[in-house]
């Protein structure tokens, strides 16, 4: 099975929704979003389901819970540093792996790890 790991912040804030008024909500927005489309089977465009989805949290939306369908994973510092060591993990595995971002360096540091790559629009369901 695919890993799906969605960069939260960056994918949150492709949206000029007022999110910045409430992170942690939106992330948990996002989480539950991602949720459904786990539960409906969904994939991404080019990749079809299913997925085991990992969203990567950081600063005020840390400790936002996972929930059937999508872990939640807190990073502790940076989130870009945590999200290449999930793909690392994969990459070693030989596990196809995803990265729902627009990072451009992420985008770098992943692909090392063999990690593709998916916009935060495909994600936002």
């Amino acid at each position: 099975m695919t890993l799906l790991i969605v960069d939260g912040a960056n994918v949150v804030g492709s949206v000029p929704d007022g999110w910045w008024r409430d992170r942690r909500g939106a992330a948990e927005r996002l989480r539950d979003a991602l949720a459904v489309a786990a539960a409906e089977g969904r994939g991404v465009p080019g990749h079809a389901g299913p997925l085991e989805t990992v969203l990567v949290v950081e600063g005020a939306a840390r400790g936002v819970e996972s929930v059937p369908g999508v872990r939640v994973a807190s990073a502790s510092g940076s989130g870009d540093d945590l999200i290449v060591e999930l793909a690392a993990e994969a990459g070693a595995r030989g596990r196809p792996c995803l990265v729902a971002t627009a990072d451009r360096e992420l985008l770098r540091r992943t692909a090392v790890h063999g990690a593709g790559r998916v916009g935060p629009r495909s994600v936002r369901y």
